[in-house]
């Protein structure tokens, strides 16, 4: 079960000092969870009350209202025309959350600051439990992140979450540390044959290959070994029943109404048990930003694997 650590001294500025920051960056690095009991970021009362009157759209190929902030698109929502003020209402709301919320994260976690690169913000109307979603897509499994079409060639993946529910905690339920359940896993997993594959003269090919089709316009992405077995690992997790039932027996997280947390998911092993009206981004922290490099995932699959696997 992940660590959570309660952050009540911080302060946007210069109150809150480098080497405060440089151990909140390593602290979430090594797995824990930073915690704080109420929204430390600028948030209105109308843009909340606003986002607990939404309906997601009626499809099962969006799991949550998805904001990309490089393009300001808004995906996974009804829309009645090009012109539907709800629909410009809910962008402009989604915008300035990315936007607050990315300042708050480059002053919480300032040797980032820099290097750090945006990518989705979501928003979750939907009760959590019960949900009916194919297996691979649920979120009350454990996993650990990894991105289909963003892959992060060795970047980390975290998330800044906050339940704007008024009236319910969000449950969930972690696992042990990624070094414990990789060293567990990954060779039952399929690791060596990833890792020889990365490092084959076929593998090589292969990138050249999306490197070209890249080069020509085509949206494809570029999966390193390490995005390839971590999406794997993502599917493999999901579906090891044992290793779920094993799971399920330990202790349930809450996080309670308007609170906010910060975890690194592609670490963390977790699972949304229960919970519905969170708010979460997105952002990639590039593998030569992280204050403890030799705790993140991939330098633990080349530990474990002996090769380079992005």
């Amino acid at each position: 079960m992940a660590v959570i650590t309660k952050i009540s001294a911080y302060s946007s500025g210069n109150a809150w000092g480098e080497a405060s920051a440089r151990d909140a960056c390593g602290r979430l690095e090594r797995g824990e969870i930073l915690f704080f009991s109420a929204t430390p970021f600028e948030f209105p009362a109308p843009d909340r009350e606003f986002l607990l009157a939404q309906k997601q759209a009626e499809s099962r190929f969006h799991k949550n209202i998805s904001y990309r902030p490089k393009t300001n698109e808004i995906r996974g929502v009804e829309r009645k025309g090009a012109d539907d003020a709800a629909h410009l209402q809910l962008q402009e709301i989604m915008r300035r959350y990315s936007a607050d919320v990315t300042r708050f994260t480059k002053s919480l976690l300032a040797p980032y600051a820099q290097t750090i690169m945006l990518d989705f913000a979501s928003f979750r109307p939907l009760e959590e439990e019960g949900r009916n979603l194919p297996l691979k897509k649920r979120n009350d499994l454990l996993h650990v992140d990894a991105f289909p079409t963003r892959p992060t060639q060795g970047g980390r993946i975290l998330r800044v979450f906050t339940n704007i529910n008024p009236e319910e905690s969000r449950r969930w339920l972690t696992g042990e540390a990624f070094e414990k359940i990789a060293t567990r896993f990954a060779d039952k997993a399929g690791l060596p044959e990833f890792a020889y594959s990365a490092n084959s003269v076929t593998g090589k090919w292969r990138r050249r290959g999306i490197a070209a089709m890249r080069a020509a316009g085509l949206p494809v992405p570029d999966r390193s070994g390490y995005d390839r077995f971590m999406l794997h690992f993502h599917d493999w997790l999901k579906e090891n029943g044992r290793y779920q039932e094993e799971e399920r027996a330990k202790p349930v997280q809450e996080f309670p109404p308007g609170c906010t947390w910060l975890v690194y998911t592609d670490g963390v092993p977790h699972a949304a048990l229960s919970g519905r009206f969170a708010l979460e981004h997105t952002f990639i922290v590039p593998r030569e930003a992280l204050v403890e490099p030799e705790v993140a995932p991939i330098s633990i699959l080349e530990k474990l694997s002996g090769k380079a696997l992005a």
